[in-house]
């Protein structure tokens, strides 16, 4: 029997997967719960085999969840089921440990087929979230050609720094950042 844990903050959602996987002879819903927080307090009590987890939730998000999640319980699958479909996510989610990440305009079928695969080790990948992670990787390094000290400044500016304090903490002029 594989124990599964659904988070997802919206309860129709989370009511119709629990149907669909309590169906399934061979699925168990230990938890259904409305947050990253509470998915990770569902993996202390229940120790699911897969924990099908949104991304946008409130209290803790699913990626935060999932890193917590992976990093304290490693043979528990994290299967990622979503409706944002862009590579920062998508990548963002697997870097911390998801086993796989389908979107929720799957079917049923694909849905319980994801929980059976990250239950056996595979990695379930939506077939949009796989060509959107392949273009991503020809796409060119939009850094490319620039220096060491130029990422320097692009990091703090992107931290909200303003020019005069980049330049104090690099030791530069201003006019130099602002170049």
């Amino acid at each position: 029997m594989i124990r599964v844990v659904i988070a997802d903050d919206h309860g129709v959602v989370r009511d119709g997967l629990a149907g669909v996987i309590a169906a399934q002879p061979d699925l168990d819903v230990v938890a259904a719960v409305e947050n990253g927080a509470q998915a990770v307090e569902s993996c202390r009590s229940s120790a699911p085999d897969v924990v099908l987890m949104d991304l946008e939730m409130p209290v803790l998000d699913g990626i935060e969840a999932t890193r917590i999640i992976r990093e304290e319980w490693p043979e528990t699958a994290v299967l990622v089921l979503t409706s944002f479909s862009d590579v920062r996510r998508i990548t963002a989610a697997l870097n911390v440990g998801a086993a796989g990440y389908l979107l929720k305009d799957s079917s049923a079928d694909d849905v319980v087929r994801g929980i059976r695969a990250a239950a056996a080790g595979g990695a379930p990948l939506d077939p949009h979230a796989a060509r959107l992670l392949l273009e991503a990787k020809d796409a060119p390094d939009p850094l490319a050609g620039i220096s060491p000290r130029e990422r320097e400044v692009f990091a703090l500016l992107l931290d909200g720094l303003p020019n005069k304090v980049i330049a104090q903490r690099l030791g530069i002029s201003e006019k130099t950042v602002k170049t």
